[in-house]
């Protein structure tokens, strides 16, 4: 097999993926064709895992009941973040828009087997976690290879994870960790959304590493 070898070019382009990787919340109607969206599955599955588990599970929501319960759990759980805060912060959290759930025309929830027979626990002895972020790491994946094909992805957090799994007939050994909007973004920015609404911006200092 004869090793690749990653042009400039291409790192340029890599470069260009990383910047422009946004969490969408506008999205057009339309959807994503089936050969596309199962091409991106395939691909996340090409993400690295812990002993080689692939503790990822990843549930297309199709059932129109199953996405306005999921909608519903994510107004009680932002009303309940917005109860929390005070001020000129909670006006200002109001303004934001925090899901493209009414617009997104896929659906998709993430999950981690936290205790997967593949991969007969090698490397989880003593950091059983890993299979968690391996599963982070297939998000992650899923989310580079929809943005090179101009796919937006959304990833919702403010959801009730217990209330999540029952909406959706969860196995009991599977841990929620995502709700992803999945569809054609209305506009692309090179810059977080919150950033450019003024919620937040990035450290000037990106150092985020130390030497010891």
């Amino acid at each position: 097999m004869t090793v690749p070898v990653f042009t400039p070019s291409f790192l340029k382009d890599l470069d260009r993926l990383f910047v422009w990787r946004r969490d969408v919340r506008h999205f057009h109607s339309s959807p994503v064709p089936d050969t596309v969206l199962n091409a991106l599955l395939y691909e996340t599955c090409l993400a690295p895992s812990v002993g080689l588990s692939e503790p990822w599970r990843f549930v297309l929501i199709k059932t129109p009941e199953r996405k306005e319960a999921m909608k519903q759990n994510f107004i009680e759980s932002n009303a309940r973040d917005l109860e929390g805060r005070c001020g000129e912060e909670a006006k200002h959290y109001a303004t934001l828009k925090l899901s493209g759930m009414d617009e997104a025309p896929h659906h998709i929830a993430v999950f981690c087997d936290i205790n997967p027979t593949q991969g007969r626990g090698l490397g989880r002895a003593s950091m059983p976690e890993t299979t968690t972020w391996s599963a982070v790491m297939a998000i992650h994946t899923f989310w580079l290879a929809a943005t090179a094909r101009g796919i937006g992805v959304g990833w919702v957090s403010i959801l009730d994870p217990e209330l999540a799994c029952r909406t959706l007939s969860i196995e009991p050994n599977w841990r929620f960790l995502a709700y992803l909007c999945v569809g054609y973004p209305q506009k692309s920015a090179c810059t977080p959304e919150l950033e450019r609404l003024g919620w937040e911006r990035r450290n000037p200092n990106r150092r985020k590493w130390i030497y010891r």
